[in-house]
């Protein structure tokens, strides 16, 4: 599967733009851990593009049993490898039934920077909606706040410690300057 027809089986599944631009921020994220890691960019990216492919249509019926089961059955129309499909269905295995516990590098990569994503996003908004105006520092600071984007789970975030062996701090950096490479695609 090319990246192209990655992104155009998300848009044609996404409508909301906002979980589009999520998806690839995780995307440019897992490029940026690929290089770190010695792995492959595309297809470490790839991963990242897909992985809530299936969101919009599984959210209202159950999306704790069938997220990510329905994208699977569409990536079974393409090649993709299996550490691409495995990483997907991983970065659901707390939420997901059946759902694998990650076990790669990139795996646990996507798990945990799934959830950095929507909190860097939420200190961009605050700060203008300018990614450029978002350090470490200040990504640092809300994190210590858990009630600023209560939603992104903090302790998911952290197992980039023990997982990747990253401190969160440059997890956070490598993240942020992922995500301001692409700025204008994140619509930040």
């Amino acid at each position: 599967m090319t990246r192209d027809e990655a992104l155009k089986l998300v848009r044609t599944h996404t409508k909301n733009e906002n979980l589009v631009r999520h998806m690839l921020a995780v995307e440019i994220v897992m490029r940026a851990l690929a290089k770190r890691f010695g792995g492959d960019p595309e297809e470490w990216g790839l991963a990242g593009l897909l992985h809530d492919g299936d969101y919009e249509e599984t959210k209202e019926n159950n999306p704790h049993k069938n997220h990510v089961k329905l994208l699977m059955e569409w990536l079974s129309h393409y090649e993709v490898s299996d550490s691409v499909k495995n990483a997907i269905l991983a970065h659901g295995w707390k939420y997901t039934d059946n759902a694998p516990q990650p076990k790669t590098k990139m795996d646990w990569a996507l798990y945990t920077c799934d959830e950095l994503t929507g909190l860097i996003v939420a200190v961009a908004l605050v700060k203008g909606g300018e990614l450029a105006e978002v350090s470490v520092e200040s990504v640092m600071k809300k994190w210590k706040n858990t009630g600023f984007a209560a939603g992104a789970n903090r302790e998911q975030i952290a197992l980039c410690e023990e997982r990747l062996d990253i401190p969160i701090p440059e997890f956070v950096g490598l993240a942020l300057s992922a995500m301001q490479s692409i700025a204008p695609e994140l619509g930040l």
